[in-house]
This record gives C-alpha cells, sequence and structure tokens, in this order.
C-alpha cells in the first residue's frame, strides 16, 4: 500500500498546539507533529518517521522543486494566483513606469531605492566599470563566428575571474560587493562584443556620459545606421531590462546560488547562471515565440492552428507559466512597450498576428480551464527583433538584465546564517549488492605488471 501516512491540516494537534500538522503513520501507529512555520514544514523533521532507529526517516521527493523553498529571501515577491510580481516590495509596474534600470538594479542590490544622490553615483560607479580588459578583444576572436552568442557570453563572464584574483574571497563583504557591481557593469559590455564578434564588426568601447540601456544599444549597433539612438528605443530596452531583472527562485538563479553554496567566486557563479539561462525552456522561449508565429504565417492561419494546439498537435509558445496562473504582469507592460516601438520602427506583421492570437486564446475555454495566459516572452521578442537583435541575442539580454538579481542573491546567500552548500538528496533505483566474479579481469590490464 502506497499511502502511509494521515495528514492533518495546521489544526491543533493532540497536545494542544496549533501551527502543527499532526502526520499519523500507519506503519508505526505513531503521531509526529511537525511545526509549520512560514507557510512550510522542515524536510528535515521528514527524518522523524521512522521504522526503526537506524531507518533514515523519509524524505520529500520533489523533481524540478515545484514545491520546495530552498532559502528564506527579501528580494522579489511573487504571487502567481493573483499575478503580483514586486521587487522589494515595489509593484513591478510602477518600477517600469517611473524607474530606471540602474535604480531597479541599485534597489535589488542595496534593499532600498537611492537618494538622487545616492543614484548619482551609483549611475557614475556603474559607467566607470563597463569597460573590459582589452585582452578581451583576442578573447572573442578565439570564438567562430557561429558560436552561439551565449557561449560566447557564458565564456567571457567566467574569464574575467582571472582578472581579478582577489574575488576569490567570498567570505569578505567588501570584496563581494566589488565584484558583484563589476558583473552588472560589464555583462553589457561583454553581451556587445558577442554580438559584434557574430557580424564580424570590432567591438566598440561604453561611453560614460551614456545610460545603461542607451550604452548597450550604442555598443552594440554604432556603424551600422541604425536608429539605436531614439528616446523611445532606448526607454523600451530600459523597461525590458527592469523586467527582466529577477524573479526569484527561478533556474538560472537556483544555479546562481548553487555554485554560490560552495563559496565559488562571482563571476563563476554567474557564468553558471548565464549557462542555465542559454537553456530554450528558459532564456530562449521568446525565440520560440517568433519561430511559431512564423510558422503560423498569417492571421488568417489562427484559428486553424488553435484548433490543432487543442488536438494536441502543436503547442502554444507564450502562454503559460510555471508561477503565474492568470496574466503574466511583465506581458501587459511589455504589451503596451511593444506599441511604442512599433510606431518608431514601423509595424511588425507579426505583432498583428500575436494580438489576434491572444484574443482567440484568451477566449476560449479550452486555455482558459487550463489557465494559459500570455507570460514574459509571447511580446519580448517582438521587441528584440524590432530593436534589429538576431534570436540569439535574446537571451543575451536576459543575461544582462538578470545579472543584476544574480548577484543580489549571491550576496543576500552570502550572510544567511541557514546558508549550507547544495546538495540535494536522490532516491537510488539502480542494482544492489552486486559483485565481480573472481576471475573477472578487466582488458585493458591483461600482460599489465603487478603493483
Amino acid at each position: 500500500m502506497h499511502e502511509q501516512t494521515d495528514t492533518s491540516s495546521s489544526q491543533p494537534s493532540h497536545d494542544g498546539h496549533a501551527n502543527v500538522l499532526a502526520v499519523r503513520d500507519r506503519r508505526t501507529g505513531e503521531t509526529h507533529d511537525l511545526p509549520i512555520a512560514e507557510g512550510a514544514i522542515r524536510a528535515l523533521d521528514l527524518r522523524a518517521f521512522k521504522t526503526d532507529p537506524d531507518d533514515f526517516g523519509l524524505m520529500a521527493f520533489d523533481p524540478g522543486f515545484t514545491n520546495t523553498a530552498a532559502c528564506h529571501s527579501a528580494i522579489t515577491y511573487i504571487d502567481g494566483e493573483r499575478g503580483i510580481l514586486e521587487y522589494r516590495g515595489y509593484p513591478i509596474q510602477q518600477l517600469a513606469q517611473q524607474s530606471t534600470f540602474e535604480e531597479t538594479a541599485y534597489l535589488l542590490i542595496n534593499g532600498e531605492l537611492p537618494s538622487s544622490g545616492e543614484l548619482r553615483e551609483w549611475n557614475e560607479d556603474l559607467r566607470g566599470r563597463m569597460d573590459v580588459p582589452d585582452s578581451f578583444e583576442d578573447f572573442f576572436r578565439t570564438f567562430p563566428p557561429e558560436a552561439h552568442p551565449m557561449t560566447m557570453l557564458q565564456a567571457a563572464v567566467g574569464a574575467l575571474g582571472p582578472h581579478y584574483p582577489d574575488a576569490a574571497n567570498v567570505t569578505d563583504e567588501a570584496v563581494r560587493r566589488e565584484h558583484c557591481l563589476n558583473l552588472v557593469a560589464k555583462t553589457p559590455t561583454l553581451a556587445a562584443m558577442a554580438y559584434r564578434r557574430k557580424i564580424g564588426a570590432d567591438p566598440v568601447r561604453p561611453d560614460r556620459h551614456l545610460g545603461f540601456a542607451a550604452n548597450v544599444l550604442r555598443m552594440m549597433f554604432q556603424g551600422q545606421n541604425r536608429n539605436c539612438e531614439h528616446p523611445v528605443l532606448v526607454r523600451a530596452l530600459d523597461i525590458l531590462f527592469i523586467l527582466h531583472a529577477d524573479h526569484e527562485q527561478n533556474c538560472s538563479t537556483n544555479a546562481v546560488r548553487g555554485v554560490a553554496s560552495a563559496q565559488a567566486d562571482p563571476y563563476a557563479s554567474m557564468s553558471a547562471g548565464v549557462a542555465a539561462l542559454s537553456g530554450p525552456l528558459h532564456g530562449g522561449a521568446n525565440e520560440a515565440v517568433l519561430r511559431m508565429l512564423r510558422e503560423i504565417g498569417s492571421q488568417q492561419r489562427i484559428p486553424a492552428f488553435v484548433d490543432e494546439v487543442k488536438a494536441g498537435h502543436g503547442r502554444l509558445m507564450g502562454f503559460g507559466h510555471r508561477v503565474y496562473k492568470t496574466y503574466d504582469p511583465r506581458a501587459e507592460i511589455i504589451k503596451e512597450t511593444a506599441d511604442r516601438v512599433f510606431a518608431v520602427t514601423g509595424t511588425n506583421p507579426l505583432l498583428d498576428m500575436a494580438i489576434e492570437l491572444e484574443q482567440i486564446a484568451l477566449g476560449d475555454q479550452y486555455f482558459v480551464k487550463r489557465r494559459l495566459y500570455p507570460n514574459v516572452d509571447f511580446y519580448s521578442g517582438l521587441i528584440y527583433e524590432s530593436l534589429g537583435l538576431p534570436v540569439g541575442m535574446f537571451p543575451v539580454m536576459f543575461a544582462v538584465a538578470r545579472t543584476s538579481g544574480w548577484v543580489a542573491h549571491f550576496l543576500e546567500q552570502a550572510v544567511d546564517p541557514e546558508r549550507k552548500i547544495a546538495r540535494p538528496l536522490q532516491i537510488y533505483v539502480g542494482e544492489r549488492d552486486r559483485s565481480l566474479d573472481p576471475s573477472h579481469q578487466a582488458a585493458q590490464l591483461e600482460g599489465a605488471p603487478l603493483g
């Protein structure tokens, strides 16, 4: 029989204590009280469920960490049921409308919004850090032009570490902060260098007089006759950076925290974040939306495509989210931003298709019952494409923004009194108690001298 425990709700237990989950183990007949705090029970409390004193006890099995809290964090709050996203308590809608990426990065890393003087010093500090060592021009030339820009970025972020050997002293608060700020400032420069390598152009150095988003556009597109200085386009990229800056314990942030838990330096830890973000299920999802729209081909084909999806013969990309069970609040902001961008760059027929597809899907009970609503990827790729970026650069832009969140988590974890090296358990399903036959001899050892 698989079911071996009975669980109660957080009602008073048999000894009168509230906020306790009383669980009866049918194997032993014993009842165990599991304290409930902050909406969770401690996984280690499951070790109390033993059939004999030498038994390991129970553990939680949670592939993909779908219902496991691995840390306390004060950085980002998400309520997926109600479509709420807050950075340090501030709604994402307000930050996207009234803040800048630099100010948002300050908020994530420092916990509070800066004063006007603090923001001015912060901006000057970041701009002064944006340049990278001269050797990185040669470094990027070692990549073949067909290399994916995320591969180049991942290698480049990790390669920054040897230039700053003191970064290994991660127990020093000042050192940690110094190199985390380096990463926030230098990652966009490395991203632009990856793009310039892809198009066979020389890198462009950052301009200390320009803001973050304006610098990124300039470093990528200078000399290409692009309207990259238009304030609407600069602001659109700034908003995208704000929206992508953090999203609590997602795959890439979990990778950063996991590597950092071994006291790896910030450069190695952020490189792991870039690696995770390079996966098509994480940072590459907006590329899949564009591919889907192009495969549909026209607005007239949308109803037939929707029917194919409902019949199980396709996927509606850009809809649904692991956390959000309603409209992703970031998607609403990006949709409004897309309208302003296309007023400058010209209408993209894919936008009209996307809007039509959204309207049909949101009016169809098949998708409504499954709580499939547009997510951040549904419109963001359209904006990146309108800026002139190839699809391979979409996750790179994501990484530029998300670095601010990654370093915020790196710094937070470093001072967490409950921090431990990441080391999940497993349920072993392989063979046991096997033995080599006494006559067995590995082929490569035949004729080898003993000793």
